[in-house]
């Protein structure tokens, strides 16, 4: 079964996925709040791993790298309501405010620990996907003001991520890379998050690296996989998906062509069998 998207607006949605697993990365364009009914998640960015569990509730802001692997959990599927933040409604909301936020130079995913006030707000759209009638916009407008208002009562931080309306700006293309290359993105999202076109993207990076992107992409995720198996004895199945890999029989080979074994050959030679 594939994943499954019903939509009650363009910013409220119900996900289920019934499968083993699902596996996407991503760069959100919206912060995304998020509401777990059943099953597993677990978000892999640069500096840290989240895992996520039926009834959490989490909040990922926009324009993180990040690849996101959901899993039905206990017999169940994974299954989430999912709440678009975006840019216009944040606008509008703190258009009458004079709230300044102080930005933050890391923005982090944040947890509620299923705090009672967000589920409360969040489970009362579920009868709404059942209903065969257009959700009207009005009370689609009221349920976001709703999580927004309620986010900023709960969390009196929160002004830093959701007011903040701050485009990516040019900065260390080494550093950001060296921080983030195993997230499967297309280039020009890599030139996007560190404020450059692809094409100012692709000239900055081979004048830092004298290689081309794709190449040492690949490299560096090798590099990455050969580590946790060689020196962590993690799994081949544990890590393709982690470093960027779309299947295990693609990271198998691009393996051996890199190193001259495969992952299991690696692992066998290592444990002297």
């Amino acid at each position: 079964m594939e994943f499954q998207f019903t939509y009650i607006t363009d910013d409220i949605k119900l996900s289920c996925y019934e499968d083993k697993l699902f596996k996407t990365e991503v760069v959100f364009d919206h912060h995304m709040l998020v509401w777990f009914i059943s099953g597993e998640t677990k978000i892999i960015q640069a500096d840290q791993n989240y895992l996520f569990k039926a009834g959490d509730i989490f909040l990922i802001p926009r324009n993180q790298l990040a690849t996101i692997i959901n899993y039905p959990k206990d017999g169940l599927p994974h299954k989430s309501v999912v709440m678009h933040l975006s840019v216009d409604r944040l606008r509008e909301f703190y258009a009458n405010m004079s709230v300044k936020p102080k930005v933050s130079a890391t923005q982090k995913i944040k947890s509620f620990n299923q705090h009672p006030l967000l589920e409360s707000c969040l489970a009362s759209l579920i009868p709404y996907f059942d209903v065969q009638e257009k959700f009207p916009e009005n009370i689609a407008s009221l349920k976001i003001t709703e999580a927004i208002s309620v986010l900023r009562t709960i969390d009196k931080n929160i002004d830093t991520i959701l007011a903040n309306f701050e485009e990516p700006h040019k900065i260390d293309l080494a550093d950001f890379m060296e921080k983030n290359f195993m997230f499967n993105m297309p280039l020009e999202k890599f030139g996007y998050l560190t404020g450059r076109s692809l094409t100012t993207f692709k000239r900055d990076f081979h004048k830092i690296f004298n290689i081309t992107p794709q190449r040492w992409l690949t490299q560096k995720r090798l590099a990455l996989a050969h580590y946790q198996l060689a020196e962590k004895n993690r799994k081949p199945i544990e890590v393709y998906l982690e470093i960027g890999f779309e299947n295990l029989s693609h990271f198998s080979s691009a393996f051996k062509k890199q190193f001259g074994l495969t992952p299991t050959e690696l692992i066998l030679k290592n444990t002297g069998r």
